[in-house]
């Protein structure tokens, strides 16, 4: 190749990448919040209403997606909001009346992993990782705020950031410890936290349901339990009794499944009804309901 050939083509690389550079600075910035749903629940409700149970208290998931755009513009001001992805769990991933309150907003798309008995979600991670990446391979974002906390995540924020978004870890306020995890914390490209004073608004404590005869005999007899109500009893004692006596001490129930020894079928049951305020002496079908919900538990964590 000659001199004259070789100056053309250097000619031509200098107005390609003239051009290339003109484009990417007409091309507006562009972020995207990608919310775990799960997490925000848990930590907001752990923090403000003192329990993960949804049931306890009310999230205005409306105004809180409205407070979390509003972080995410005074952070990125020269950056366009694509949208909010808002992931949860639904059982058969039909959505709730809540959820479809939630995806009539605009700017938030739901997207939904599944439910189990225990009202643990499945999925919702590799929903959040595919659309992280997915998005980050397109150049469809040049920002992404991830409001999470699992250890799973870390892989697609290594990814997005492979390909040249900037990941940004928001969070919610621990009463305790830390409520994300270290790898997590470590490989993103900031962090931000919410307090208490900024979820207080959010968080709504539900009267809890009087289940039995009240203490009132006037009143005659409270609400009696559906077998959801019970189901989730029996896999909260499961949870506590890990907490406190240890995985392998639970661990030798297992090979008895579907049976409990006696003496821990009668704490599960004295326990329950406790929580419940209301015998199941009386309530064969129940009773069955309260273990299966306790080795469900059990097992999805051993």
């Amino acid at each position: 190749m000659n001199d004259d050939a070789v100056l053309a083509a250097i000619e031509r690389t200098n107005e390609l990448l003239q051009r290339v550079l003109a484009e990417v600075a007409t091309t507006p910035a562009t972020h995207a919040v990608f919310v775990d749903a799960g997490y925000v629940y848990a930590a907001a409700g752990r923090l403000v209403a003192g329990t993960e149970d949804r049931r306890a208290f009310e999230l205005d998931a409306e105004a809180i997606i409205e407070a979390f755009i509003d972080k995410a513009r005074a952070l990125f001001p020269d950056s366009r909001l694509l949208r909010v992805y808002w992931y949860d769990g639904a059982r058969r991933r039909i959505h709730t009346p809540e959820q479809e309150r939630i995806a009539e907003l605009p700017d938030v798309k739901v997207r939904l992993g599944n439910l189990n008995a225990s009202r643990q979600q499945k999925g919702v991670d590799s929903l959040i990782r595919s659309d992280l990446e997915n998005l980050a391979r397109h150049r469809a974002i040049s920002d992404a705020v991830l409001i999470g906390g699992d250890e799973d995540l870390v892989s697609a924020v290594e990814a997005a950031q492979g390909y040249g978004a900037r990941v940004h870890l928001w969070g919610i306020e621990a009463d305790t410890g830390r409520n994300q995890a270290d790898p997590l914390l470590w490989e993103v490209d900031s962090q931000r936290t919410f307090d208490l004073d900024f979820c207080k608004p959010y968080i709504t404590r539900r009267a809890a349901p009087v289940y039995g005869a009240g203490s009132d005999p006037q009143a005659g007899p409270g609400i009696v339990p559906t077998r959801e109500d019970v189901h989730f009893v029996g896999a909260r004692v499961a949870a506590q009794w890990l907490a406190t006596r240890g995985r392998e001490t639970l661990a030798e129930l297992l090979p008895g499944h579907p049976y409990l020894p006696p003496a821990y079928d009668q704490e599960l049951l004295v326990e329950a009804e406790g929580m419940l305020n209301i015998s199941l002496r009386g309530h064969a079908d129940l009773r069955r309901v309260l273990r299966d919900g306790f080795w469900e538990h059990l097992q999805a964590q051993l």
